[in-house]
């Protein structure tokens, strides 16, 4: 039998393959996350220790090589960018955040595959120092692609439970609970919701608010069934549509959350196209208390969740972890509160 001489540096791939695990879990115990199993830990420091591999960010590191530059990655489509006012002001605060330091921030829609790998391989080539990246739905591979080659990454919100990415989030499941608790306790009792896109973990968690706190009620019981839960994507006409399909399907609802302020605008002209007065037949609350909240008619009661704070959050631990390769990753979560009005 011949054997192939190995010619280069050992790749991170081998080392997943030699451990018999992923590129990912192979970056995350490089990273020292602790998310990882002490056996699989294990297998891993043996791969890496009998192949001799050393991880990118010491030669990095050895080449001093900056160029303080970051990109703001957000995978949506322009007309999503530009229509709801939480992509502005996450800009708004990373943009804070990173106005004492010399770095230039970049704007990046990533919409298809395409534009994914283009962007990719501009990271790799290293043209920028990291990533801040927004609106992640659950089967994007960006940030793991971009662990595994190293790249100081933040998510804006996070794809699951187990997130291992560095993040910072908003109380989304405490907030939906404090919002359908407020309906009841102002004498709502058939109350109905409008989720978000279900592949975002974002929109699992402002559902499970929702059906906690309906769960909770005294007439709860097996909690809130079909009838009571519409499928939007955080758009105005998703909102719309929704609230439509709610309507036809149990006339006697008398509040509605919706998991966005700008689905619940949709809401509010689907119900008063349906002859229902806001809030005397319906209450209606949102979620994000975004400057649209205060322009509806009738104004949009709302939980705020601080977006420009998370930017300047993550530009903070995107700095943090910029300055320092071995710095932990960091999970933020802050803390969301009704903004009462006149809808509900």
């Amino acid at each position: 039998m011949v054997t192939k001489a190995r010619t280069g540096q050992p790749t991170l791939e081998e080392v997943a393959a030699l451990a018999g695990v992923g590129r990912g879990t192979v970056s995350r115990v490089i990273n020292n996350s602790p998310r990882v199993k002490d056996t699989t830990r294990h297998l891993v420091e043996q791969a890496i220790a009998q192949l001799g591999y050393i991880p990118n960010r010491a030669a990095r590191a050895l080449a001093g090589s900056r160029t303080d530059a970051v990109a703001l990655v957000i995978p949506e489509t322009e007309k999503r960018f530009f229509a709801e006012p939480y992509f502005s002001d996450i800009v708004h605060g990373v943009g804070d955040g990173l106005a004492d330091t010399d770095l230039q921030l970049l704007l990046t829609l990533v919409r298809t595959e395409s534009e994914r790998q283009r962007f990719l391989q501009y990271a790799r080539a290293r043209r920028i120092d990291g990533v801040l990246l927004v609106s992640v739905h659950g089967s994007d591979p960006l940030p793991d692609l971009l662990a595994e080659m190293e790249m100081p990454t933040v998510l804006s919100g996070r794809r699951s439970g187990e997130e291992s990415v560095s993040y910072v989030d908003s109380d989304n499941v405490g907030g939906a609970r404090t919002a359908v608790r407020h309906l009841w306790e102002s004498g709502r009792r058939t109350i109905a919701t409008i989720t978000g896109p279900l592949d975002m973990y974002v929109a699992q968690c402002r559902l499970r608010g929702y059906e906690e706190a309906v769960r909770d009620t005294p007439d709860g019981g097996q909690g809130p069934g079909p009838a009571w839960i519409a499928h939007g994507d955080f758009t105005e006409e998703s909102g719309r549509r929704a609230m439509t399909e709610l309507l036809t399907r149990n006339p006697d609802i008398d509040a509605v959350f919706a998991a966005s302020d700008v689905m619940a605008v949709g809401a509010l002209h689907a119900l008063r196209a349906a002859g229902r007065r806001v809030p005397e037949d319906v209450a209606v609350v949102g979620f994000d208390d975004s400057p649209i909240a205060r322009h509806t008619d009738p104004p949009l009661t709302s939980v705020r969740q601080p977006v420009e704070e998370m930017g300047r959050t993550m530009a903070r631990v995107l700095l943090e972890t910029i300055n320092d390769s071995s710095a932990a990753w960091q999970h933020v979560l802050l803390r969301t509160e009704l903004v009462r009005r006149a809808s509900g």
